[in-house]
């Protein structure tokens, strides 16, 4: 069976034909319903990755596929999320939700006919991480962890197959920080969407991951691939463990070693 998203043998540079390239000969393959994550040196090219993966950019060789079809055009079956909430400050939280089904079709042609609907869709979402009766709040009423539950909803309030997540957490506290890879290992097992992480914490990576993809220093490439054989559903209390931590330093050797 041929794997839900793929690049292969990409190369690809943000300028012109002699500049340098940002990844080279990249491969990777994910698989429908899995958790990976995407971890390497600081401008490694994971984010170029990601762009390359939701059509935001195109490789200059090799090839991306995504559900079968090769990306030709910005994804509109997956979500993205990132470090930063960017949820508009003049529209309620509820009403950030909104925004994508108010942009991407169908939604767009159905919205009038179909706002209660999509109404309740955001407000159960907001209560499954817990901001339940905050949809009326405006992003500056609420703190950073409450913003980024509600960047996660607006990523998934239109039902994407692929979830796409640039450092999603990465400005928070650590203990929000970890309330919200509980919150995400919950959105992901109950729907069962393909997610791409890409992060500098390789704990983050472990907790959440079914696979962690090592980068190499620029161009990057993929130089690891680990499986997390940890069972599931995972706790925070297994971040304690040997098993865990074990996996953690062997994932900081590969990156050190990428580094030099």
């Amino acid at each position: 069976m041929s794997a839900f998203v793929t690049l292969d043998g990409v190369d690809h540079a943000y300028a012109g034909a002699g500049s340098a390239l940002a990844v080279e000969g990249l491969s990777i393959a994910v698989e429908q319903g899995e958790f990976a994550a995407v971890v390497g040196p600081s401008g490694c090219g994971k984010s170029t990755l990601m762009k390359l993966a939701t059509g935001l950019q195109f490789p200059r060789n090799g090839s991306v596929t995504v559900a079968g079809a090769q990306v030709k055009a910005p994804v509109k079956i997956a979500g993205m999320a990132f470090q930063a909430p960017t949820l508009l400050p003049w529209r309620t939280t509820l009403e950030n939700l909104m925004l994508p089904l108010e942009i991407v079709e169908p939604y767009r042609s159905e919205m009038r006919r179909r706002r209660a609907e999509f109404r309740e869709r955001a407000e159960k979402l907001l209560a499954s991480v817990g901001l339940g009766g905050q949809g009326n709040k405006f992003p500056w009423e609420l703190s950073g962890g409450m913003q980024q539950r509600a960047s996660l909803c607006r990523a998934l309030i239109h039902q994407p197959q692929l979830l796409m997540l640039d450092e999603p957490f990465g400005a928070l506290d650590a203990f929000t920080r970890e309330e919200l890879w509980c919150v995400i290992r919950d959105l992901q097992a109950a729907s069962k969407i393909t997610v791409i992480l890409v992060t500098h914490d390789l704990r983050e990576a472990v907790f959440l991951a079914d696979r962690v993809f090592v980068m190499s220093q620029r161009p990057g490439r993929i130089v690891v691939e680990r499986k997390i054989e940890l069972a599931r559903p995972r706790d925070l209390e297994v971040t304690f463990t040997p098993a865990f931590t074990d996996i953690v330093h062997e994932l900081r050797g590969h990156i050190v070693k990428a580094r030099q």
